[in-house]
């Protein structure tokens, strides 16, 4: 077990001062400025919104080893010192399996859930399919190529329809910026996540949300996941891929508001 006292504090962004703290985290390639749209909205709403930079990206140290206990410790550490009487994640493709892994080591420290884009497992390290997958999504950093060039051809095999254009150029300029190493050491640790058997002991509001066209992390798998957790509501945006909240943002914003607002009133919700 990891030590969340001896895990570095991560890096991030916040922005409003409402009584609950809404956790964005972002998944492989992302980082705490790909949630621009997010932090204004949720701040704007009365909500205290902040995103992190997981570690090893951004203004955030590297851990050693890298995998999921210790980057949900790390979560679990800044959830501390932000120190909100309530803790909302929001989490994206790999930030929502942290999000996964830390509501099942520590469940006291979370009241609500948003799995965006994200799976309950991934399977068996050595399995020959996520064995395939690693192969592919490092192939052409392994054929000498840039995170730049990688992220600028993989960035449009997640999108959906109709994206706007300033999220996508986020999209790709974050994942371009990030360490091969970095990406490299990711890959590896969602690799072998599974928390489907802590599916039934989520006991706090939960919103699974997919887009209709995510490859990655397809509808079916999400609206099965959901069907798992006790009350959780489920929601598919029509058009959108794997980076909805990039992709469609405004849209997407509409859909946490109101998840939060039926959950989480703030004062300016329960004045109106």
């Amino acid at each position: 077990m990891v030590d969340v006292n001896e895990v570095p504090m991560p890096a991030w962004t916040e922005r409003g001062t409402g009584d609950t703290l809404v956790l964005l985290l972002h998944g492989v390639g992302g980082g705490r400025k790909v949630w621009p749209w997010q932090l204004e909205a949720l701040a704007a709403a009365g909500y205290r919104a902040a995103a992190w930079d997981m570690p090893g990206y951004g203004d955030s140290a590297l851990i050693d080893p890298y995998d999921m206990a210790g980057i949900a410790q790390a979560c679990s550490r800044l959830v501390r010192h932000l120190g909100a009487s309530r803790t909302v994640l929001v989490g994206h493709s790999m930030g929502g399996m942290v999000a996964q892994q830390l509501m099942a080591s520590e469940p006291d420290q979370v009241q609500g859930l948003v799995l965006y884009g994200t799976s309950p497992a991934f399977g068996r390290p050595e399995g020959d399919w996520q064995q395939s997958f690693l192969r592919a999504r490092l192939a052409p950093l392994d054929a000498g190529g840039t995170m730049p060039e990688l992220a600028a051809s993989l960035v449009q095999v997640m999108l959906g329809e109709n994206c706007d254009p300033a999220g996508v150029a986020v999209a790709i300029e974050s994942m371009g910026s990030l360490r091969p190493e970095v990406y490299r050491a990711s890959l590896n640790a969602l690799v072998g996540f599974d928390q489907r058997a802590a599916l039934d002991r989520i006991a706090v509001p939960t919103l699974a949300l997919v887009g209709e066209r995510d490859g990655n992390a397809p509808p079916a798998v999400m609206s099965k996941m959901a069907a798992k957790i006790r009350g959780a509501e489920y929601v598919c945006m029509p058009g959108a891929g794997h980076l909805a909240s990039m992709e469609q943002p405004a849209a997407f914003n509409a859909i946490l508001l109101a998840f939060l607002e039926r959950h989480f009133p703030t004062r300016t919700t329960r004045a109106c």
